[in-house]
C-alpha cells in the first residue's frame, strides 16, 4: 500500500506559477513511478505528467508540455509538479497517482492503483 498526499494548490491569476507537491508513504521502496492527473468540473480525469522511478524519464500531456515540469526527490519520497504560465483552462483538481504495473497505461487513470485526495488549482483570467 502507498499513501499519497498532495499539497500546494490554490487560487492564482493567468500567467502565474504554482508548484504542487505529492508526499508518498507506506510501501515506497523501491520508489514507484508516479504521475499527475487532473479533473475539471464536469469532465473526466485527464493525464498531466508521468515520471519514472529514477526520475530519468518523464512524459507530458500535449496541453502542458513546455509549461509544466514533473520532478522527484526519492530521498524525501516526494514528487513535484512545477506549473508555469497557467491559464484558466488549467483549473482543476490535481491528483497524484502511483502503483502502475503496465507501463503502456502510463497516461490512463486505470493504470494506477493508488491515488491522493487531490488539491484544487483555480486560475482566474
Amino acid at each position: 500500500q502507498v499513501q499519497l498526499v498532495e499539497s500546494g494548490g490554490g487560487l492564482v491569476q493567468a500567467g502565474d506559477s504554482l508548484r504542487l507537491s505529492c508526499a508518498a508513504s507506506g510501501r515506497t521502496f523501491p520508489s514507484p513511478a508516479m504521475a499527475w492527473f487532473r479533473q475539471a468540473l464536469g469532465k473526466g480525469r485527464e493525464f498531466v505528467a508521468h515520471i519514472s522511478r529514477s526520475g530519468g524519464n518523464s512524459y507530458y500531456a500535449d496541453s502542458v508540455k513546455g509549461r509544466f515540469t514533473i520532478s522527484r526527490d526519492n530521498a524525501k519520497n516526494t514528487v513535484l509538479l512545477q506549473m508555469n504560465s497557467l491559464t484558466p483552462e488549467d483549473t482543476a483538481v490535481y491528483y497524484c497517482a502511483a502503483g502502475i504495473d503496465d507501463y503502456t497505461l502510463y497516461d490512463s487513470p486505470g493504470g494506477y492503483k493508488y491515488w491522493g485526495q487531490g488539491t484544487q488549482v483555480t486560475v482566474s483570467s
